[in-house]
């Protein structure tokens, strides 16, 4: 039986995955026609390149010039992921082929450079000096070169949604055993090994320094501080009490907040722990979630965590139902050939500057939303929905 169900291309076009560049600038969405460019600010499209086939996920080096492309979706314009001969509905590609990687220049319009891998290749990350791309069970670091240059190469356990997360100085990315970080110093080629949950990770990312990282589970209900180098655990947030499918995590500008998306259509906002030696606070009994319950000593420890300062709502777009949000396995998740965690993009996080926080979704209702952290008449922390739109329409 079929039980991969099909995109219908009749109703406009459908974005298979979105991705901000390294400064949240600009925005791309990878289609199966070609790819797009996008202000992050505003949401207006820059760029637009029909290249005759499928693009599964598209990652930006800076504004436009250089972008990492992997094929995917029904007809993959580069060798990708690939499928049954049973799913009539999809191209089948021989099992010889290889999966590519292209550099494409968009100046010239033409690939400058491309790797090819012999497994399905889940997520790329790129910058001035390094390229990353994640496999299902293996992550390649390269020098940014004409052809890249392989400095290092790792085992990880299943990574379907492409887990890893490239700063200046240190590479992370999922490690051997479920819910294990690997750290890569870019400079020294150091290993560190984090061993930050018990379950497989979901969601991970560094802080703009690079000295920090957060970590979650697919539980979805804890995010963990992690330092770096030292690698020791700086805090514990807690989301909430039942299990999520943490989306997506990122540090502010400044390092001083992180927000968290989840299939629970919510947006947290967390203050980020001061240092490594800093006390964790008592909670305020007048501003913490469960108000003087969090001081008494015997309840269980979910009633004195520290909590998110402020939340809102945001929209995940009308999709099929088949095309749900995501799964909340870490470790398996089949889907749109090409695609990381092969479903489309949804509550990616991307901060503007310390107090504008943008969420991109792919899919079919592909949204881009605008929020900001403030205060309200009262002086408690809030954050809300400045604008938003269907950036495809």
């Amino acid at each position: 039986m079929n039980t991969r169900p099909i995109i219908d291309e009749s109703s406009g076009p459908f974005a298979l995955s979105a991705s901000f560049n390294a400064d949240n600038s600009c925005f791309s969405a990878a289609l199966e026609t070609g790819f797009r460019v996008f202000t992050s600010k505003s949401g207006d499209m820059k760029v637009a390149r029909e290249v005759g086939g499928g693009i599964g996920c598209a990652e930006m080096l800076g504004t436009t010039r250089y972008i990492a492309l992997v094929g995917g979706g029904k007809q993959p314009k580069f060798p990708q992921n690939k499928v049954s001969p049973q799913d009539a509905d999809w191209v089948y590609i021989e099992t010889d082929t290889s999966y590519e990687v292209q550099i494409w220049n968009d100046a010239t319009q033409v690939v400058s450079a491309s790797l090819e891998f012999k497994t399905p290749i889940q997520r790329v990350r790129i910058s001035k000096s390094h390229l990353v791309v994640a496999l299902l069970n293996n992550v390649g670091i390269y020098k940014m070169k004409s052809p890249p240059e392989k400095i290092a190469d790792y085992e990880t356990v299943n990574n379907p949604y492409g887990l890893c997360a490239l700063g200046t100085k240190v590479v992370a990315f999922p490690g051997r055993a479920p819910g294990q970080v690997k750290l890569f110093h870019l400079n020294s080629a150091q290993v560190s090994i984090i061993p930050a949950h018990d379950t497989p990770l979901r969601a991970l990312a560094l802080s703009p320094d690079g000295d920090q990282v957060a970590t979650a589970s697919e539980q979805g209900t804890l995010i963990r501080i992690w330092s770096f180098p030292s690698c020791t655990k700086m805090g514990e947030l807690r989301r909430g009490v039942d299990p999520a499918a943490i989306f997506s995590l990122a540090f502010s500008p400044n390092g001083s907040l992180l927000a968290a998306t989840s299939d629970k259509s919510t947006i947290h906002i967390f203050e980020a722990p001061k240092s490594n030696n800093a006390a964790t606070p008592e909670p305020d009994p007048k501003l913490h979630k469960w108000g003087v319950l969090s001081k008494i000593p015997l309840l269980p420890r979910q009633f004195s965590d520290t909590y998110s300062i402020c939340s809102a709502k945001f929209e995940m777009g009308d999709e099929d139902l088949n095309w749900g949000p995501a799964s909340r396995s870490a470790t398996f998740n089949a889907g749109i050939p090409g695609v990381p965690g092969g479903r489309p993009t949804k509550g990616l996080l991307g901060w503007l500057d310390d107090t504008t926080v943008l969420i991109i979704g792919a899919g079919r209702d592909a949204r881009w939303e605008r929020f900001i952290v403030g205060v309200d008449q009262l002086g408690k922390k809030v954050v809300y929905r400045e604008g938003w739109k269907k950036y495809l329409d």
